[in-house]
């Protein structure tokens, strides 16, 4: 037999005897739970002692800084306050012209690496798309911008920005010059810090973007990907957990969207790409205004980020202690029986193919025992990470199912 290759090693088997115990106790699949708004409460409530939220007030004024028409879209440029961080800048684009009240879907910007940008990755609301994101589309998107697709078949979108992207990202500079400078050294060059580097650089400015040059946008970028590992620290260290941020902000937004007069608040729905099926699976797991979720690119096991694929991801998927109680699905099958996507690819780097197969295992077991089989939809495409366009048509066919 062959060296079995884990994130840890030689340990790999002891974390695999600790992570691997099904059907969790908090899940439906548990011999347990009988009653499917029982066992939902209970899940929920667990869910929530792990995924901690900072505390914030509700929104109270959304500021409209523009409105217009493009290509054939109503556009308003919005923003709002939360208590914690800048503004969040925020887009809602519906057909030019619609006078009645619409659906309306949450469109939930990805991770990708790329914190510069967060909803204008997958909006094009003029004629000036940076470069950037106009080749950022096509590998991602089949070269359009969903969120804007969607809207043009009858859909009030909304798109923001979550921490720490685009209007809400962190600035190099906010940061102790010394801590910056050590954090993006090659390892080699990193010592222990001594009395005299602290006092020798107060700030660092090279990662700032001061142009959207896209040599600029790809230096913050690598800044920002460095800094993830001391927002969760700092996040851990405050009694957070980085999915309770974004779930906070998630929710804020989707209070915004229902409000709206223009927007049939019984016909919500929500989903995205990779970091934004990551928010879908724990914004539809919980808020049953989600009537309709398409999660692309993010289902798998914890088995296959402990073992597999951590290495690759981000910082902002995981909760201490929760896998304990529920697998990574078990998460997304509290929405059940509400109409529930899934779409994967079959050479997708970021996941392990047999582990988002078992994931699809469990929340198909889920929706059977809750009697509703035919609300959850599981399909599979050739290529990798990505949610091109026959992605996007199958995505858009569902919501028109359940919301139109």
């Amino acid at each position: 037999m062959g060296v079995q290759f884990s994130m840890v090693g030689m340990y790999g088997d002891w974390i695999k005897e600790t992570i691997e115990s099904y059907p969790k106790e908090f899940s439906f699949l548990n011999y347990r739970w009988r009653n499917l708004s029982e066992w939902k409460r209970e899940a929920r409530k667990k869910f929530f002692e792990y995924v901690v939220s900072p505390l914030t007030k509700a929104i109270t004024t959304v500021n409209v800084k523009r409105r217009y028409n493009f290509d054939g879209l109503s556009i308003e440029e919005l923003e709002w306050q939360l208590s914690f961080g800048p503004p969040t800048e925020a887009v809602f684009i519906k057909p030019d012209g619609e006078k009645g009240m619409l659906p309306g879907v949450l469109a939930l910007h990805d991770h990708g690496g790329n914190k510069y940008f967060g909803k204008s990755k997958i909006i094009s609301i003029s004629n000036q798309q940076h470069p950037f994101l106009s080749e950022y589309q096509k590998v991602y998107y089949g070269g359009r911008s969903w969120a804007c697709q969607l809207a043009r078949r009858g859909y009030g979108v909304l798109v923001h920005d979550i921490f720490p992207f685009e209007s809400r990202k962190i600035i190099a500079s906010e940061l102790p010059g010394f801590v910056v400078k050590r954090m993006m050294s090659h390892p080699e060059e990193i010592e222990e810090v001594r009395p005299e580097d602290i006092k020798g650089i107060e700030t660092v400015t090279d990662y700032d973007v001061i142009s959207e040059s896209t040599g600029k946008i790809k230096k913050y970028n690598a800044f920002a990907g460095q800094h993830e590992t001391l927002i969760a620290k700092s996040l851990v260290s405050a009694g957070l957990v980085w999915p309770g941020v974004y779930l906070l902000e998630d929710r804020a937004a989707l209070d915004y969207l229902c409000s709206r007069e223009d927007i049939d608040s019984s016909r919500i729905g929500c989903g995205g790409l990779s970091g934004g099926g990551m928010r879908t699976n724990c914004l539809a797991a919980v808020d049953d205004r989600i009537k309709c979720s398409v999660t692309a690119g993010f289902m798998t096991t914890w088995q296959d980020f402990a073992l597999h694929t951590c290495y690759t991801h981000t910082w902002m998927i995981y909760i201490p202690i929760l896998p304990r109680f529920m697998d990574y699905p078990d998460i997304l099958s509290m929405r059940a029986p509400l109409p529930t996507m899934v779409l994967s690819t079959l050479d997708d780097p970021l996941f392990t193919l047999v582990e988002v197969k078992k994931a699809e295992t469990l929340i198909k077991g889920v929706f059977d025992k809750a009697g509703a089989g035919e609300n959850f939809v599981m399909n599979y495409y050739e290529g990798a990470h990505k949610f091109d366009i026959p992605m996007q048509e199958d995505a858009f066919s569902w919501f028109d199912r359940f919301l139109r």
